[in-house]
């Protein structure tokens, strides 16, 4: 499978053509991994959720995990950016240099 494309600031991966904000790259390594364990827990525990308090106790532990590597919630650079995730790239900043790129 080849790798998504990530914007030349490094703060997202373009999947389809949309912006997708990335990890925190400030966080230390070891907490990296203790989120994106218990964030592929909270995903199986979500797919094999038996109700419904249960599949939202599930996406309740996904949002937290997504938060804590950064991915949602405030953004993690501090220079003023706004937050495109979701945008498609081609109308953003990254437009032109999305333009010259072969999306895997």
């Amino acid at each position: 499978m080849a790798e998504p494309l990530v914007t030349p600031d490094g703060r997202y991966l373009v999947v389809r053509g949309r912006l997708w904000r990335r990890t925190n790259p400030d966080l230390p390594e070891e907490r990296r991994q203790e989120l994106v364990d218990e964030l592929m827990a909270a995903r199986r525990a979500k797919r094999d959720a038996a109700d419904d308090g249960s599949r939202d106790a599930a996406r309740a532990r996904v949002d937290a995990a997504k938060h804590g590597l950064g991915e949602r919630g405030p953004v993690w650079w501090d220079d003023g950016a706004p937050d495109l995730t979701r945008h498609l790239a081609r109308t953003t900043e990254y437009a032109d240099w999305f333009a010259g790129q072969d999306e895997p």
